[in-house]
């Protein structure tokens, strides 16, 4: 099962969401939703957010209220996933989750991190994230010219080899806070990413006039 979570930073077009998503909105995030005339499987946070009228029509409409209180150790996004988790899902898709407070911008970007066991991507307008962990090969859907950036996150990043990519890495090492691995090109529709050892934070940016699909 797929989860959409819906967070309460910047929601940039083109936002991709299929009907058979679960969708999460974490406390303001609900606001994303309504704007696009979706009805959220399930809200959850703090809900400072949100007025209790607004909460009163989100019940009536179907939605699960999760509320959790105002001092607590988990930001609302964290506590989403979490709760996707315990709902089956396997796969998460964050939306909203960057915006203008760069503390929280940078935990959201980090927090996949703490979630080994599941596929998490995080999408911004036509700006990808995905997560790469030890062992894995990923494939990179795109088109040829679009941005790829591999960034170590938590440690060096061993033994990476792509293929399709303009410059080449071949069982090859990017140290953490290395910048050698930032703005690389698909030459092809699709290119392969593999990982020895460590993290690997994979920024695709697709062309505008040519969504990734």
């Amino acid at each position: 099962m797929r989860a959409v979570i819906f967070a309460n930073g910047s929601l940039n077009p083109p936002v991709r969401f299929t009907p058979g998503d679960f969708i999460i909105a974490a406390d303001g995030g609900t606001r994303h939703c309504l704007a696009l005339g979706l009805v959220p499987a399930v809200v959850i946070g703090d809900l400072d957010s949100l007025t209790s009228a607004e909460l009163e029509v989100l019940k009536a409409q179907g939605a699960k209220i999760v509320q959790f209180p105002v001092r607590k150790d988990f930001t609302d996004l964290e506590l989403a996933i979490k709760h996707a988790r315990s709902s089956g899902a396997d796969e998460i898709l964050l939306l909203g989750a960057l915006g203008a407070r760069w503390d929280q911008t940078l935990a959201n970007v980090m927090l996949p991190t703490a979630f080994p066991e599941l596929n998490i991507r995080l999408a911004d307008g036509n700006q990808e994230f995905i997560y790469l962990r030890a062992g894995e090969t990923i494939t990179v859907a795109g088109h040829p010219g679009d941005i790829l950036s591999l960034v170590p996150l938590g440690g060096d990043a061993q033994g990476i080899t792509t293929d399709k990519l303009e410059y080449p890495l071949n069982g090859e090492n990017l140290p953490l806070g290395s910048t050698r691995g930032v703005s690389n090109v698909l030459l092809a529709a699709e290119a392969q990413i593999s990982l020895l050892a460590g993290f690997l934070l994979c920024v695709v940016m697709h062309q505008p006039s040519q969504p990734n699909g």
